[in-house]
């Protein structure tokens, strides 16, 4: 039985999704024999530590604020000696509470775009999932699409540029975007997920608009070619050094575009697995086109160096028959388990194999060399190297 702290919440609009998350994957590590500890980062940035966090009926109730107002919070022990996480708790009655592994259940900005994983590597601690840079360049939409192009991946046409630009020279942009794209075009945030802050534009001035509401969620923003016959395609990937791919998933949706509605609200939402009247699996596509998606998918897993688990989105031009790959996440909603379930691998043994990838990649980081030892100290102040 190992103490598994699972991470969820965060200043991230995607904080509720990941409450969701974390709560699947709190009771399958429970029903596992774990002992699972919910840590819950809350929007004002305080980490609190609880067993009344591990149900969502907690956070839907309306004295939620009152209740964490009055808990204590904790603080991370960042000496990285123990191969623990630590955490403290000051006050009458301090605590103290340790974790053998780090489970992220975190969407967006502030938790799956490698600021987590960076604090999980700085105390040398064991976590679930991709590392740093994968997660780095993942969750910037313009990153990915540079690398999809940079491995020969096949994306939508698009144009990117950040709120200095913007303000600078949104004309020359606007006329660069008509240039380049033709009308209807994605207007996108960077670097968020969920389908927030995304909308359609079908001339200059829904466009104008669609990049303003962009900009609040983001410095940066992704202009791209809009498919309007098209299929969304789902494929997850789950290993390390040898990543396997479940079956693909076809999310239907009602709007003109993949929502936020339609991922999460409509039916019980696509993106959790409760809507089945909403997704298809396996995708209504043929075997020799499903089969170029999970190798696509596979080689962005490798190149990119994920580890762990992701999930690849694509859409199907029904009209080209050609597909684009759009983004990647590296901590799936509900980890696509429904996804999995469809794919021979039930909740158990998917929370099983991650935690497995996870201390065999801790374990191939624990033989590497991190110290050198150098005399350059004794040359400082010498002839060769003056340093004031």
């Amino acid at each position: 039985m190992k103490k598994i702290g699972i991470f969820f919440g965060s200043r991230t609009p995607e904080h509720d999704v990941s409450i969701i998350t974390a709560q699947l994957i709190i009771a399958g590590l429970r029903d596992l024999g774990h002992e699972a500890i919910p840590i819950y980062i809350g929007k004002n940035g305080r980490w609190y530590i609880g067993k009344q966090l591990d149900s969502v009926m907690f956070f839907k109730e309306k004295n939620k604020e009152e209740k964490l107002s009055q808990m204590k919070s904790y603080h991370l022990d960042m000496e990285a000696s123990t191969e623990k996480m630590v955490f403290f708790r000051d006050g009458i009655i301090p605590g103290k509470i340790e974790i053998d592994l780090a489970f992220p259940a975190l969407h967006g900005t502030n938790g799956e775009d490698g600021t987590i994983q960076g604090v999980f590597e700085l105390v040398n601690v064991p976590y679930v999932g991709c590392g740093v840079a994968a997660s780095a360049v993942a969750m910037d939409k313009i990153l990915a699409k540079i690398f999809f192009q940079g491995i020969g991946i096949p994306t939508a046409d698009f144009v990117s540029f950040n709120k200095t630009q913007w303000d600078k020279s949104s004309v020359e942009i606007m006329s660069s975007i008509q240039d380049k794209l033709n009308w209807p075009v994605i207007v996108k945030p960077a670097r968020l997920g969920s389908s927030i802050g995304i909308a359609k534009a079908k001339n200059e001035k829904e466009l104008e608009l669609a990049i303003e509401v962009a900009l609040h969620y983001d410095s940066a923003v992704l202009v791209e070619k809009c498919i309007e016959d098209l299929m969304d395609v789902t494929c997850a990937v789950i290993g390390n050094e040898e990543p396997r791919a479940s079956l693909l998933q076809e999310s239907l949706f009602r709007d003109e575009l993949f929502s936020y509605q339609d991922k999460y609200l409509v039916d019980g939402g696509a993106q959790l697995g409760s809507a089945e009247s909403n997704i298809v699996i396996p995708a209504r596509l043929d075997e020799t086109t499903t089969k170029v998606i999970q190798e696509a998918s596979i080689k962005i897993f490798k190149a990119l160096g994920c580890s762990g688990i992701a999930r690849f989105d694509f859409i199907y031009d029904k009209q080209e028959k050609r597909f684009y790959a759009i983004e990647i996440n590296t901590i799936p909603g509900t980890l696509y388990s429904h996804l999995w379930e469809k794919s021979g691998l039930s909740l158990k043994d998917l929370l099983t194999e991650l935690i497995r990838l996870a201390e065999e990649r801790y374990a191939l980081k624990k033989k590497l060399i991190l110290n050198f030892d150098s005399n350059i100290l004794d040359f400082v102040g010498s002839a060769k190297l003056k340093i004031k």
